[in-house]
């Protein structure tokens, strides 16, 4: 059964105080490098990618971000990529976070299929294992337990908050707001919307969903409107492309600049208090991910956090660190 979340309730809602401002954050899915267009594997993956962490990081810092590093389980296990970590995570801004990839995260119970890539789908005691493993290898690697949580490609189950909020979690950041995985048995986030609310068991958890806005004439329509769309040939393309309607996640991944400056201008003029925006650490790379392919497309990665870091700054949202939003939650 696919997990679908309803909307959250209103006394759910996180009501920031007007001293917090709007702010954003930045989450990083910090993971190994493999063949996005090929099938899941146990094996055939590397880390390279991490050594171009640490200038990427001054490149942040510089701005005032701290950055959430959410780590899976071989970033966890390679000394090399730990170390370089090391310096980002000591600027006093930065978080380690965790994520799980369950098809290279043990024990390996479960058959590796596109199902099972979403952790949620497995049984509760393959995914608390899961977990547990990961937990225990960013304690050994970094000193200190992860707060912060993303499952691998969104993927939250009927269990998960329950795990999580059990082994010391105080933040989920898995829901993608407006996204609906169910064609691959995936997790259906078609009516959570943006906002910040409390979850899980006693809502001892903080949900912060990866933004995503609605652009052009009927975005008013949202969600509706792209539900319908998306069953058509094309249809949820040709809207976007005649500026009807554009879903616009605030990631440098698949996003233009332009689609995104568009989108903060209108949720910031709508009233969100608090963007959350993210990106995968193998981008940092030219080849690893369709987003980044080449030296041109990472010279447009770059491009595309200049215009939207400038934007930020003129419309006065301010980055904001971990601690500051569980402060102020």
């Amino acid at each position: 059964m696919v997990f679908h979340p309803p909307a959250p309730a209103p006394e759910a809602l996180v009501r920031w105080p007007d001293a917090f401002g709007t702010r954003f954050t930045l989450f990083v899915d910090t993971e190994e490098e493999f063949d996005w267009s090929a099938g899941f594997r146990r094996e055939g993956f590397t880390t390279g990618a991490m050594a171009a962490v640490p200038e990427a990081h001054r490149r942040f810092f510089e701005r005032g971000i701290g950055v959430v590093y959410l780590v899976d389980y071989p970033i966890a296990r390679d000394p090399a990529a730990v170390a370089f970590l090391q310096e980002p995570l000591a600027d006093g801004r930065s978080e380690i976070g965790a994520q799980l990839h369950p098809w290279v995260t043990p024990p390996f119970e479960e058959r590796v299929n596109v199902s099972n890539s979403f952790a949620g789908n497995l049984a509760e005691a393959v995914e608390a294992a899961k977990l547990d493993r990961l937990g225990h290898a960013i304690s050994r690697a970094f000193g200190r337990l992860p707060c912060a949580y993303r499952a691998g490609r969104y993927g939250l189950g009927p269990h998960t908050l329950r795990l999580l909020a059990a082994r010391g979690y105080r933040v989920d950041t898995s829901m993608r707001a407006r996204f609906d995985y169910s064609r691959e048995d995936g997790p259906n986030y078609s009516d959570i919307g943006n906002a910040a609310f409390r979850t899980g068991p006693h809502e001892t958890l903080l949900e912060l969903p990866f933004t995503t806005v609605f652009t052009g004439r009927a975005r008013r329509q949202g969600g509706a409107l792209h539900k319908r769309l998306s069953r058509l040939p094309k249809g949820a393309a040709v809207a976007a492309k005649l500026g009807l309607l554009n879903r616009v996640p605030l990631s440098p991944e698949g996003v233009s600049r332009s689609e995104a400056l568009e989108a903060i201008r209108v949720s910031v003029g709508e009233g969100l208090r608090l963007l959350n925006f993210a990106f995968h650490s193998p981008s940092l790379v030219p080849g690893n991910t369709p987003y980044v392919r080449d030296a041109a497309d990472l010279r447009r990665f770059w491009a595309w956090w200049e215009g939207v870091l400038d934007l930020l700054d003129r419309l006065g949202v301010r980055p904001a660190t971990l601690d500051e939003v569980l402060q102020a939650a």
